[in-house]
């Protein structure tokens, strides 16, 4: 009988040089990384303002916001243009009902 203490650790470690062989992990770990970075950038800006040191605080949280919009720029364009497409109707729809 083996000792299965160390299986765990062994499945783990074949199944992600397994990915990383296939090439898949790396692209994987860019786009967690490429989210993560600002979302920290943010969370460390907002500490620094509520710790007492609001300017580079506000320098940090400013440079996450931005960089978080640049990642988020593929899901904010497209928002952004069915908040305006709705907002156009409800102001067509708004203006009928009233009478000049």
């Amino acid at each position: 009988m083996q000792n299965r203490k160390g299986n765990g650790l062994a499945i783990v470690l074949i199944v992600i040089g397994a990915i990383m062989l296939m090439g898949v992990l790396p692209h994987l770990i860019h786009g967690i990384f490429g989210i993560l970075f600002p979302v920290l950038l943010v969370a460390l800006g907002y500490y620094g303002i509520k710790s007492g040191r609001k300017i580079i605080g506000w320098v940090v949280l400013f440079i996450g916001v931005m960089a978080l919009i640049s990642k988020l720029s593929w899901i904010i364009g497209p928002l952004l243009g069915v908040a305006l497409v709705v907002w156009g109707i409800s102001v067509l729809k708004g203006r009928r009902g009233r009478t000049y």
